[in-house]
């Protein structure tokens, strides 16, 4: 018997077939209506998930007005999306999604003279700061989010962010709109004269409509608008019928569209106001004992007529510094505050600000406000506050166990700043009566605090806190004349309690509204008005239990597997560009599923069927994590630490359980018996490498693309130069030193080893190398992770058999030494051996340096390379688990020479991916990003410098320039 839930879901996927079929004819865009696209559109940052009919990704407005049209025949619903970094859950939904990221971000025109700009709305913000920047100017609105939010999102939502207080909200910045309607027209919004507006009433279709109705709808609710709207001015809720309420100001459809969540219309294009940039910025940062204490002093810090006063709690401060990414704050704090005030000055006179920032000292040592206040003037001193201030919500998300977060529901409430330290010390006791602990971070200047209590809302008790919660904050907000929502919008976390907020005679005026614009309520239904209660479509109870599943790595630290993939809340730093690693492949394609978040949401995904071992073989999921580079980027600058290295080696192994090795995969797994019969038969060997028809063989059997030169092999590798060798006589008062004879240099660049060997006798080290095997990194990243295993236990277990205890390990080929801080924890995590080998790995750049400090080494001041600039390319694994400070320090310590490091991503070579023919495209787009450029332009006598032998294969080939290892320029001035 057929039961009306299976009738349903037949009857969903017959819409889903016709209308996909009717999508993939009209649009020049992608249609997506795949299980796994579904998926990870069903969700954004919000604690909320809904799995969409399907996903377009459209190239133009035309596209979008074919969707539209198309959806409305087939009776589906339509959510406009941007980056899915939605908090209140707006940019999920029943529907087709609609994601403007992907390709509609261009900045169709930008006016310097008279301050706009004209964008398609998949812009990002800082991506239209920095067509901005060398004009001055910028866009005002300065959210968090701002390396991946649209242009398009922040209209949606009317976003302000951390310069509200001087630059207002996005409403504020909105001349014009390009917008498609309900029914599929399209329409030009703009501040309108009498006689436009007249011109535009008489129009027969909805836009027409739109323009008769509209103002008389308004005139009919004058007194609702003029009494039911909160008296704070900082207003992303509902819909702003009191802008057009305003007598003073022309009739205008774009300001009013502002904040409705893609409810009333979907935007595809918009001029925005840009404002002076600011030649100065300086930043007062408050140390305080309290939460209180730090609010209290926010009146203070408002009458010295700062940019910005933001918040941040010791849990943010606690997590910062567990993070390598962000942990350099702790390095430039006095003490150990319970918070901190970060108060910006900006402005054109550098004095003036530092003034400010010296008035302000005074005003809170003059009245007992905080113990400590750090002023940072320069844009050095000012990158770890800035970092970790931008990567709040991230920090503290951190802090989640399990399914026990920190959820945003009463996160965007605000007050007359007035009023902050009395409605915030109520909010406190309403948590402490409910037993809820939080974080607090925000904006104190305009009153808006992002208190996020932590909640597990798979208990039915919890959920039922949650909801009782809300309503008291809602009505203690009220009381205090602020608002619900201030600028993450009402979405289906909000939106429940309009009608309470604004009064039924405001709120009915409000679905007259949505009435009229959308007749058929396809538009994001279900936002702002007629929502359903803010405890339905939660996605954490929806997630059935994880099923068992064996794994070779060990995830118990995360609770599993799926928990580890899990530990992602979608706040999408990973859809970042233009800085940090993370996350290559998303740079290079701009394809939600190339990112972190889309894969660990197709992870969660397959690991909760009910034969997760088997769904982990699934072709789609693999074509998903095909593009992960394994950079591990996303160890270190997600805040939440999703391993997506880790979990993609999982994956792959289990792959190979369902459909076997690949002959490729086994060839690169064993890269170190490949290396070392190649170096033996070396020049031969090299020959291959050489002929076009070998070339194309390989790419035919092996799929080794015949584009990229081949390593070389040298017949007199490291291991036999030093076998060979007479021995060192030179004392060792350090002690023994064991050096990884990895398999890449080793065969290839043994010159590198050889100056690293010289070096560390030099220095004073004993030298063991230690040349009997592999790490086990290349069967790792091919997912032969049993192979890995007995790898890593030999090794470590080799290298406790044969050398002192105490002796540290180290080497030239970062990927293999981290290897042994990092992987063969996961590999082997009960082996006591494997913890004796961790915590001996010493950096080769920090014995050296140390070295060079006690004087041990002493660098000529007259080397070929004084008053030569060293541009540095760290290397992923390397920033990822210790950072690049070491290398960076031993290259300043050649005498005359300038290190500029490179900010340049990942090189995109990434071991074996870059060698792989169907990766060597998205390979070489990687290095294009930044690394390449950067380097070519350098001038001819800046010396290029690379920790990783990928990331010198890569340089090479891109740019036609060496790179060296920094043992070599250490070994150049000695």
């Amino acid at each position: 018997m057929t039961t009306s839930t299976e009738s349903t879901e037949v009857g969903r996927d017959e819409v889903g077939g016709d209308l996909a079929r009717r999508l993939r004819a009209d649009l020049d865009g992608e249609v997506n209506f795949d299980d796994y696209s579904r998926h990870l559109f069903a969700r954004d940052a919000s604690m909320y998930a809904i799995t969409p009919l399907g996903v377009v990704f459209p190239r133009h407005a035309e596209d979008v007005q074919a969707t539209v049209a198309a959806a409305a025949e087939h009776g589906v619903s339509v959510v406009p999306r941007g980056a899915g970094t939605s908090l209140a859950g707006q940019t999920t939904g029943p529907g087709i999604i609609l994601d403007l990221s992907r390709h509609m971000r261009r900045i169709v025109a930008l006016e310097p003279e008279g301050r706009t700009a004209l964008v398609e709305t998949g812009v990002v913000q800082d991506q239209l700061n920095r067509a901005a920047a060398p004009h001055g100017l910028m866009f005002g609105p300065d959210t968090s989010t701002s390396n991946r939010a649209t242009i398009g999102g922040m209209v949606g939502n009317n976003s302000a962010g951390s310069g509200s207080l001087r630059y207002g909200m996005t409403i504020d910045h909105v001349r014009a709109l390009d917008v498609v309607l309900a029914d599929a027209s399209t329409a030009h919004l703009s501040p309108l004269t009498a006689r436009e507006h007249t011109d535009r009433a008489r129009g027969t279709g909805l836009d027409g409509r739109i323009h008769r109705e509209l103002p008389a709808l308004v005139a009919a609710n004058a007194d609702a608008i003029a009494t039911g709207f909160p008296g704070h001015w900082r207003r992303a809720g509902g819909y702003r019928l009191d802008r057009l309420a305003r007598e003073d100001t022309p009739f205008d459809l774009a300001k009013f569209l502002v904040g409705s969540e893609g409810t009333l219309a979907i935007s595809t294009r918009a001029l925005v106001d840009l404002v002076p940039k600011p030649a100065h910025t300086v930043f007062a940062v408050g140390h305080f004992t309290s939460v209180a204490g730090a609010i209290e002093a926010t009146q203070d810090a408002l009458a010295c007529d700062p940019a910005a006063v933001e918040l941040m709690d010791r849990t943010i401060l606690d997590l910062s510094r567990q993070k390598i990414e962000y942990a350099s704050l702790a390095t430039v704090l006095e003490g150990d505050p319970d918070a901190l005030l970060f108060v910006s000055f900006t402005g054109d006179d550098e004095r003036e600000l530092i003034a400010n920032v010296e008035r302000l000292k005074k005003l809170w040592q003059r009245h007992g406000h905080g113990y400590h206040t750090l002023a940072a003037l320069s844009r050095a001193d000012q990158t770890a506050l800035l970092k970790v201030r931008k990567s709040s919500l991230g920090l503290l998300m951190a802090a989640s166990e399990g399914t026990r977060r920190p959820l945003a529901f009463i996160e965007d409430t605000a007050v007359d700043p007035v009023h902050l330290p009395a409605y915030t010390a109520r909010l406190k006791k309403v948590l402490d009566r409910h037993g809820l602990t939080a974080g607090f971070y925000g904006h104190c200047s305009v009153g808006c605090l992002h208190i996020r209590p932590f909640l597990d809302v798979t208990d039915p008790a919890q959920r039922q806190t949650m909801r009782e919660v809300a309503e008291e904050i809602k009505d203690l907000v009220t009381e205090y004349g602020g608002v619900n929502s201030s600028e993450h919008g009402d979405g289906l976390a909000r939106s429940e309690f309009n009608r309470e907020l604004f009064g039924d005679e405001l709120y009915e005026a409000m679905r007259r509204v949505k009435g009229l614009f959308d007749p058929d309520n396809r538009l994001n239904p279900g936002k702002i008005v007629d929502a359903p209660a803010m405890t339905e479509h939660l996605r954490d109870p929806a997630l059935p239990p994880a099923p068992g599943l064996r794994t070779r790595l060990d995830f118990e630290i995360s609770g599993g597997m799926r928990a580890a993939a899990d530990r992602c809340m979608n706040i999408g730093l990973c859809r970042k560009s233009e800085t940090g690693t993370m996350c290559p492949s998303y740079m290079a394609t701009r394809n939600e599923e190339d990112s972190t978040r889309g894969r660990a949401g197709a992870l969660v995904k397959a690991l909760s069927a009910p034969d997760p071992h088997k769904a982990l073989g699934d072709e789609r999921l693999h074509e998903v994590l095909d593009l992960c580079l394994m950079c591990k980027a996303c160890k270190s600058e997600c805040p939440l630490g999703v391993d997506m290295a880790s979990l993609k080696a999982e994956a792959l192994a289990h792959h190979h359980d369902e459909h076997g090795t690949p002959l490729r995969s086994r060839i690169f797994g064993a890269i170190r018996l490949l290396n070392r019969l190649g170096s033996a038969t070396a020049p031969l060997s090299n020959l291959p490498g050489r002929i076009p028809l070998l070339r194309r063989l390989l790419h035919r059997t092996v799929g080794i693309t015949p584009h990229r030169p081949l390593p070389r092999y040298a017949r007199r590798n490291l291991v036999r130069w030093f076998g060979r060798r007479p021995s060192a006589v030179v004392a060792a008062p350090r002690g023994t030193v064991v050096m990884l004879a990895d398999s890449f240099t080793t065969y290839t660049e043994p010159e590198i080893g050889q100056a690293a060997v010289e070096l560390l006798e030099r220095a004073g080290w004993a030298v063991q190398l230690e040349s009997g095997g592999c790490c086990g990194r290349a069967a790792l990243s091919k997912g032969l992770l049993d192979e890995a295993s007995d790898k890593a236990f030999q090794l470590v277990h080799r290298i406790t058999e044969t050398s002192p205890p105490d002796a540290p390990i180290t080497g030239c080929e970062p990927s293999c030494l981290m290897t042994l801080r990092d992987e063969h924890k996961a590999l082997l995590p009960l082996d006591s051996a494997r913890e004796a080998v961790t915590g001996r790995v010493r950096q080769l750049e920090e014995l050296l340096t140390e070295a060079i400090d006690d004087g041990a080494l002493t660098l000529r001041p007259d080397s070929w390379l004084h008053g030569r600039t060293l541009l540095y390319h760290g290397h992923c694994h390397q920033k990822a688990e210790v950072g690049t400070a070491a290398t960076v320090a031993l290259l300043r310590r050649i005498p005359g020479v300038e290190v500029q490091e490179l900010d340049a991503g990942c090189c995109g070579m990434a071991g074996s991916f870059g060698f792989e023919s169907e990766h060597y495209d998205v390979s070489m787009t990687v290095g294009e990003d930044r690394l390449f450029p950067a380097v070519r332009a350098a001038s001819d006598d800046t010396v290029v410098v690379a920790t990783g032998a990928s990331c010198r294969q890569q340089i090479f080939h891109g740019t036609e320039r060496n790179a060296w290892h920094p043992v070599q320029l250490v070994r150049e001035a000695l």
